[in-house]
């Protein structure tokens, strides 16, 4: 019992630990940069030129990488749409927020206004803030982007494939998986605008292929107009999730087909975006961020992405679903390229910022921890050491700390031994099931395939331990537990 107080004392005061314990690594206030944050859909870890893209190039990306900081053990805390963005912005584990799967048209659900975002806490020091591309936390008026801090937004609600067409374009068939959905809309709105605009309908695959380009040129043109602010910007392309597609200016540009030539307008549009920065002369102290929400959608076979040879995909807390690439560019402070193999969480994005901006009003825990220090000194301790794996509505399915990794028994749905579809067709899901307990050390076993828990039962014993402690705050539905800290 006197544990279990010690427990709740400090959850109830780790808001205030958390943005204390850097305390002398901030930015002066006068020197705040500016932030970029680009998130990309489905893209997977192997699909950058530097984490082994084959038969096609991403080369802004990949000097971005070389000039800047690529995270090699980067994860998002669920491979999921919805679970993912509001992980993200929040800095949260989603189930803490009560948030998960990916939300449908119309849910009458999402982000709720009294979590705070990046946006919120940002626009809260000064910044200026607006968002470009998918949003999918809610397309009801009151879980949109600009009651969630921003103060503008343009893009789609939600994900590309949750519209009246097929994969391949034709219109729905009757009674069909997708004869239910409304029209794709593109909106637009400004903070203080009760309804959205909708400024044009996408549909048609002809359509989905402009999205890349209107997006980019959205992102420069906000640039271009607050150059002299100090801006937040986020943009979240809906490429690369099925349906992909390209403008007719990319097409044929790779060998690979399709999936390489949205890649090579990704790129692109990387490039665009920082060739922004150098003009308007604020590169320097402009922190741009490019990661993805989750891994590939592997049945989608030659139209989407590499998991770089971790195990299986998005939809599953396998490595392949939550391990994704992240590279980090602010020329002021990272003067040299390097690699950062310590375990990060897209969480930690919020904190990071948090810490920068000496922002500690916040009201909640949370769950992200700032990297800061990481990104000034190449020979700064880790920064975090340990992950919980939830998915489903509350299922514990693994726990990480350092490189092992405990797999608990569950049922998930599986790109392995079943073929995946082609050209623009997924293919069916495989069920799988773990049995037993299994016991990974991701140093030497990456790809999750020796189960050594015989060799290690000190290890297994520490993880074990580490799973009660996450039950106890977030809870567990395999195991029946509520958690004392969740937010419904």
């Amino acid at each position: 019992m006197r544990n279990h107080r010690y427990l709740m004392l400090f959850l109830l005061f780790f808001p205030a630990f958390l943005f204390a314990q850097h305390k002398g690594t901030r930015v002066d206030k006068k020197d705040l940069p500016n932030v970029i944050l680009i998130f990309m859909d489905d893209m997977g870890y192997g699909d950058l030129g530097v984490t082994g893209a084959l038969d096609y190039q991403t080369p802004i990306l990949d000097q971005m990488a070389n000039h800047g900081i690529r995270f090699t053990n980067f994860l998002v805390p669920q491979a999921v749409c919805s679970a993912s963005r509001a992980a993200l912005l929040t800095g949260n584990y989603p189930n803490r927020m009560g948030v998960h799967g990916a939300y449908m048209p119309n849910a009458k659900a999402g982000l709720k206004s009294s979590e705070i975002t990046i946006a919120e806490m940002l626009k809260s020091k000064g910044y200026h803030t607006y968002m470009v591309g998918k949003w999918h936390l809610g397309n009801e008026p009151e879980f949109l982007p600009t009651k969630q801090g921003f103060d503008g937004y343009v893009g789609l609600p939600y994900s590309n494939d949750m519209w009246p067409v097929e994969f391949d374009g034709s219109p729905a068939k009757k009674g069909g998986r997708v004869a239910h959905y409304p029209k794709l809309p593109l909106l637009q709105s400004k903070v203080g605008q009760e309804i959205p605009d909708t400024i044009g309908i996408i549909k048609d695959l002809k359509d989905q292929a402009t999205l890349t380009q209107r997006y980019t040129k959205e992102a420069v043109d906000y640039i271009k107009k607050h150059k002299k602010d100090r801006f937040f910007l986020y943009l979240a392309h809906n490429m690369t999730h099925a349906p992909i597609a390209t403008s007719e200016k990319f097409i044929g540009k790779t060998k690979q087909g399709l999936y390489g030539d949205v890649m090579a307008e990704i790129d692109w549009s990387m490039g665009t975006i920082l060739q922004a920065l150098k003009d308007a002369k604020i590169e320097d102290n402009t922190i741009v961020i490019f990661t993805s929400d989750n891994g590939p959608w592997l049945n989608f076979g030659n139209q989407n992405g590499s998991s770089g040879g971790f195990r299986e995909g998005k939809g599953t807390s396998w490595e392949g679903g939550q391990r994704v690439p992240c590279i980090i560019q602010w020329p002021k402070i990272i003067k040299q390229g390097r690699i950062e193999n310590n375990l990060s969480s897209s969480m930690d994005i919020f904190a990071t910022l948090a810490d920068i901006v000496n922002y500690q009003e916040h009201p909640f825990q949370i769950d992200g921890l700032s990297f800061l220090p990481n990104l000034k000194d190449a020979e700064a301790k880790p920064h975090r050491d340990r992950m919980y794996y939830y998915y489903n509505k509350n299922d514990l399915e693994a726990v990480r700390l350092e490189n092992w990794k405990l797999v608990f028994p569950h049922r998930y749905r599986s790109y392995e031994d079943i073929l995946p579809g082609n050209d623009g067709n997924g293919g069916k899901y495989n069920s799988k099931t773990v049995d037993s307990l299994m016991l990974f050390d991701l140093r030497r076993d990456p790809a999750e395939r020796y189960n050594v828990i015989e060799q290690h039962p000190d290890v297994k014993e520490k993880l074990l331990q580490m799973a009660e402690e996450a039950r106890a705050d977030l809870g567990d539905n395999l195991t029946n537990r509520k958690g004392a800290n969740r937010r419904d």
